[in-house]
C-alpha cells in the first residue's frame, strides 16, 4: 500500500487572512464541494434552490452573530476561492440543512456513517491516551488537513474544503475531537442554534475537556440546539463522549475503552426518537464489531490500523466501500480514518478507506 496524503495547509494571521489562504489554495476543491452538496440537497433532501438559499441566509446571520471571527474566515474563503458567500455558507451549515431534511424525511439510514473510539492510558499497552474514528461520507467529497496558528492556540486537523476551521483534530493543549452524525425527530434547522461546524471549531480551541464539552453543548439548557450530533472528546485528563440532542445532552465517560457509532445509547432518556429506528442501519454492527475488536484493553496501538481496516459484516463493515447495488447518490465510503495520540499531539490518518493506503502521521 502507498500513502495518499491530503492537501496540508498552514493558516495564520487574522481570520480573514486564514480564510483567504484556505480559499486560494483549495479553490477547485471548494467548487467541487459546492456542486456536491447542491446535488445532495436537491436529490436527497428534495430542497429547491430557493429553499437552500433561504436557509443559508438564516445561518449566515447566525454565524455573524455567534462568532464574527468565524464569519470573517468564511468571507475570506469566499473571496479567495471566487465563490459567493452564500455558497460558502451552505457548506458551513450543511450539517443543519442536510440532516434536518433527512430527519424530516426519516431517511438518514441511507447515509448512516462514522464509528469513533476512545482509549485511556491504562487501557493502552504504551500508556498513551487516544481517540479516533472512521469517518464515512460521500466518495466525491474534497478534504484537507489544516494547521491553524493563532495567538495562544495551534490546532491541527481535518476539514472539508470550504468549511472554516477544523472539525476532527487536536490542539496544542492536547484537546482532541472526533465526530459522529446522529438524527432525531426533534431536529429542526429553524431553531438556528450554534451550527455543528462552529461547535467543533470552538471545542478545538479549548484548554480542557470540560471546556470543550461546554462549547459542544451550548444551547441545550435553552432548547436552542438545531440538530442532534455526537462528539468523542479526548484530553490529557479524560476521554468523554457527548450525545447531543436538541432537547438534552448525555455525557458518557470512558472507563478504559469506549466506542460510539450513529445511535443514541438511550434516546428515550433524552426525550427523542431516532427517525430511522424502524430500519436496520449499519450503526449497531459497526459499534458492536469495533467494541469486540478493541475489547477492554490493553490495546496495542500498533494494531489499531488493522482493526479500522476490518471488513467483517460486508456492507456493514467498519472499513466501508461504495455498494454498487445502491443508487449513486446513496453510496458512501470511509473518507477518512484517523487515530489521534492525545499525549503526543499527533494525528495519523488515511484519506479514503484505510485498507487502501498506509497511515500518514502529522504532529504538532
Amino acid at each position: 500500500m502507498t500513502t495518499t496524503p491530503l492537501p496540508h495547509l498552514t493558516l495564520s494571521g487574522s481570520p480573514r487572512e486564514q480564510g483567504l489562504t484556505h480559499g486560494r489554495a483549495l479553490a477547485d476543491d471548494i467548487a467541487a464541494n459546492i456542486a456536491l452538496y447542491a446535488r445532495r440537497l436537491h436529490d436527497d433532501a428534495g430542497l429547491t434552490d430557493a429553499e437552500v438559499n433561504a436557509r443559508a441566509a438564516v445561518y449566515l446571520e447566525v454565524f455573524g452573530r455567534a462568532d464574527p471571527a468565524y464569519r470573517e474566515m468564511m468571507e475570506g474563503i469566499a473571496e479567495g476561492s471566487g465563490q459567493p458567500l452564500a455558497a460558502i455558507t451552505v457548506l458551513n451549515a450543511r450539517y443543519e440543512v442536510l440532516y434536518s431534511a433527512w430527519s424530516a424525511a426519516g431517511v438518514a439510514h441511507d447515509v448512516d456513517e462514522c464509528t469513533s473510539f476512545g482509549i485511556l492510558r491504562e487501557a493502552a499497552t504504551d500508556g498513551r491516551q487516544r481517540i479516533g474514528q472512521n469517518w464515512d461520507w460521500f466518495p466525491d467529497v474534497r478534504c484537507a488537513l489544516l494547521r491553524v496558528e493563532e495567538p495562544g492556540r495551534t490546532v491541527l486537523g481535518f476539514t472539508e474544503a470550504g468549511i472554516a476551521g477544523v472539525k476532527i483534530g487536536v490542539n496544542d493543549a492536547g484537546v482532541a475531537l472526533c465526530v459522529n452524525g446522529l438524527t432525531s425527530d426533534s431536529d429542526d434547522w429553524t431553531r438556528a442554534g450554534i451550527p455543528f461546524h462552529l461547535r467543533t471549531w470552538r471545542a478545538l480551541h479549548s484548554s480542557t475537556v470540560a471546556e470543550a464539552v461546554g462549547h459542544l453543548t451550548t444551547g441545550v439548557a435553552d432548547k436552542a440546539v438545531s440538530n442532534s450530533a455526537n462528539f468523542m472528546v479526548g484530553g490529557p485528563e479524560a476521554v468523554v463522549d457527548v450525545e447531543l440532542a436538541p432537547v438534552a445532552a448525555n455525557e458518557i465517560a470512558c472507563e478504559g475503552v469506549l466506542v460510539h457509532a450513529n445511535h443514541f445509547t438511550d434516546p428515550a432518556a433524552l426525550g427523542v426518537t431516532e427517525t430511522w429506528r424502524h430500519w436496520p442501519p449499519t450503526t449497531y454492527d459497526r459499534n458492536d464489531r469495533l467494541s469486540t475488536l478493541l475489547g477492554t484493553g490493553p490495546v496495542d496501538p500498533a494494531a489499531l490500523p488493522a482493526k479500522l481496516r476490518d471488513h467483517e459484516n460486508g456492507a456493514n463493515a467498519l472499513c466501508r466501500h461504495p455498494i454498487a447495488a445502491q443508487e449513486p447518490h446513496q453510496r458512501i465510503h470511509t473518507a477518512l480514518s484517523v487515530v489521534i495520540d492525545v499525549d503526543a499531539r499527533e494525528l495519523s490518518y488515511t484519506a479514503g478507506p484505510p485498507c487502501e493506503s498506509e497511515y500518514t502521521t502529522v504532529a504538532l
